[in-house]
């Protein structure tokens, strides 16, 4: 899995804008990951991550956990990367429907009842997380990591708080950014992560 040349190449510049700083290189790796997928650099502000939740994902990875996502746009986002890692694609959530507040809520329950320690990736529906935080409240189920990132207005900030309420391994951007994109990008980084470097 090389890194693009021009992807190298925007690497550099974030590095030479970021400077000096205070995360581990593994955190350094999926923030600017996120940043060069964005172009927002506000977003280095508003990373969580919980103590030892980058390692959960990459042992996740590497041990072959199922990975669930909410939306199409996350599983296209990390088709390419999850083939070139030789592992299974994405269980997506629209995909699998069940009963739930919204159509992505529904299938995520669907998803979460069939692999409880799965790598839960939500990057559009704060509902989704939501389904997926009260399972856990439940003791229903114990994902190996929860990358909660969804964007927008309605019940965004409200689905991340009752997430970092929880002592479960997560990442996650706080408050109303996030988004398919990122979710993504975060991903590929873990997976870069895991295999690569």
């Amino acid at each position: 899995m090389d890194i693009h040349p021009i992807t190298a190449q925007s690497f550099a510049l974030i590095d030479q804008e970021i400077g000096p700083h205070a995360w581990s290189e593994q955190e350094y790796a999926i923030i600017r990951r996120a940043i060069h997928t964005t172009a927002d650099f506000e977003l280095k502000d508003l990373f969580h991550f919980s103590p030892g939740a980058i390692q959960a994902g990459i042992t996740a990875l590497r041990q072959n956990i199922p990975v669930i996502v909410d939306v199409q746009m996350v599983a296209v986002g990390i088709a390419s990367t999850l083939a070139k890692a030789g592992k299974p694609t994405a269980y997506c959530a629209l995909d699998y429907p069940g009963e739930g507040p919204t159509q992505t809520a529904g299938g995520m329950l669907t998803l979460s009842g069939t692999y409880p320690h799965g790598l839960f990736v939500i990057g559009n529906a704060p509902t989704a997380l939501l389904a997926l935080v009260e399972q856990i409240q439940a003791g229903k189920i114990r994902p190996a990591l929860v990358i909660g990132v969804p964007v927008g207005f309605v019940a965004v900030e409200e689905a991340k708080q009752a997430l970092a309420a929880l002592a479960i391994p997560q990442i996650q951007i706080r408050g109303r950014k996030g988004g398919s994109t990122i979710a993504a990008a975060i991903m590929n980084a873990l997976l870069h992560l895991a295999f690569v470097d």
